[in-house]
C-alpha cells in the first residue's frame, strides 16, 4: 500500500474496546490494545495515504452463531435489533471510499435498538 500511496485498513472492534464488562476484562484489554493500534497507524500511515479506521461493532451480528444461542433471534431479527452483515460491509465499503480530506477514524455500528 506504502509504495501506491492508497489503501484502507480497517480495524474491528467491539463496546469492550472502550470499557470494559465484569467477566470480559481479557477481551477487553485485547480490544482495547487493538484500538490503540489503530490509532498509532492511522497517524503513522495516514501521511502515506493509508486510511487505518476502527469500527466498533456493538451488537448481535446475524450469523449461525448468533442465531443458535440468541433466545428471541428471529423477534429481535424481525425488529431489526440484529446487525445485518450486508449492511456493515457497506460501512466498510464507505470507509475505503472516503476522500482523503474527511477520512474517518472511528465508526460505532449497532442497531438502532442497542442500549448504550
Amino acid at each position: 500500500m506504502a509504495p501506491r500511496g492508497r489503501g484502507t485498513i480497517i480495524f474491528t472492534g467491539a463496546t469492550a474496546s472502550l470499557r470494559g464488562g465484569s467477566g470480559f476484562s481479557a477481551f477487553s484489554g485485547a480490544k482495547g490494545a487493538l484500538r490503540m493500534l489503530a490509532q498509532s497507524m492511522a497517524r503513522e500511515l495516514g501521511p502515506q495515504g493509508i486510511h487505518v479506521a476502527h469500527t466498533i461493532i456493538d451488537g448481535a451480528i446475524d450469523t449461525e452463531f448468533i442465531k443458535g444461542r440468541h433466545p428471541d433471534f428471529d423477534n429481535a431479527k424481525a425488529r431489526d435489533l440484529i446487525l445485518n452483515p450486508a449492511a456493515i460491509a457497506a460501512n466498510y465499503v464507505m470507509l475505503h471510499r472516503q476522500p482523503k480530506s474527511a477520512w474517518t477514524h472511528e465508526l460505532d455500528l449497532r442497531p438502532w435498538g442497542e442500549k448504550w
